[in-house]
């Protein structure tokens, strides 16, 4: 794998973590539930802006490893 290739697999694994850290929060934080309806809607956006992301980086990667 290139280097380019390969910083493109750890900038997908990285944001994983940081997808799973949000999506822990959203569901099972005490602080999240005491947050006002308009930020709670834009972390679930950010979320879900994220897993958009992921996806593009998945595809990059299906298409540099096939």
């Amino acid at each position: 794998m290139l280097p380019h290739q390969q910083r493109v697999v750890d900038e997908k694994l990285e944001l994983g973590k940081k997808i799973a850290s949000l999506q822990s929060f959203i569901s099972s934080s005490p602080f999240f539930e005491k947050l006002d309806e308009a930020e709670k809607d834009r972390l679930r956006r950010q979320k879900d802006y994220m897993i958009d992301y992921w996806n593009v980086l998945m595809e990059r990667i299906d298409a540099f490893t096939n």
